[in-house]
């Protein structure tokens, strides 16, 4: 495994830590500033509209794994395919479980940093909710 392929799956660990902990700010720190989201039913949105629906969720606990099945580098733009689970655990205690594909594209950028610049994110509920 190359540096870059040991970063850019840090980046998925780090992920799922900070938001499994409420730590958005780490969260909205491994997105570049054009980040764009694809979610199914949903207009594309960036890094504000993500931090606004993540202010407003605050009161609920995010758990997930990841399956990183795929990642691949080209310089400094890189691509990850990555099957999730998460755990969405409400104030009053009820739970849902998503799960699905993702792909993500990363840029390594200036400081030599990856970050998630365009996710498609195909997480559903499972069928168990």
């Amino acid at each position: 495994m190359t540096d870059d392929e040991r970063a850019i799956r840090n980046v998925v660990d780090t992920w799922l830590a900070a938001s499994r902990n409420g730590d958005l700010a780490t969260v909205l720190s491994l997105m570049t500033d054009d980040v764009l989201f694809l979610t199914p039913g949903q207009a594309p949105f960036g890094k504000e509209a993500f931090a606004k629906m993540s202010e407003g969720m605050k009161d609920v606990h995010v758990d997930g794994t990841s399956d990183i099945q795929e990642v691949q580098v080209f310089g400094d733009i890189a691509y990850l395919r990555n099957a999730l689970h998460i755990v969405v655990t409400m104030p009053d205690g009820k739970v849902a479980r998503r799960s699905g594909q993702t792909l993500t594209i990363l840029r390594k950028e200036v400081d030599g940093k990856w970050r998630v610049a365009r996710d498609a994110n195909l997480v559903v509920a499972d069928s168990e909710n």
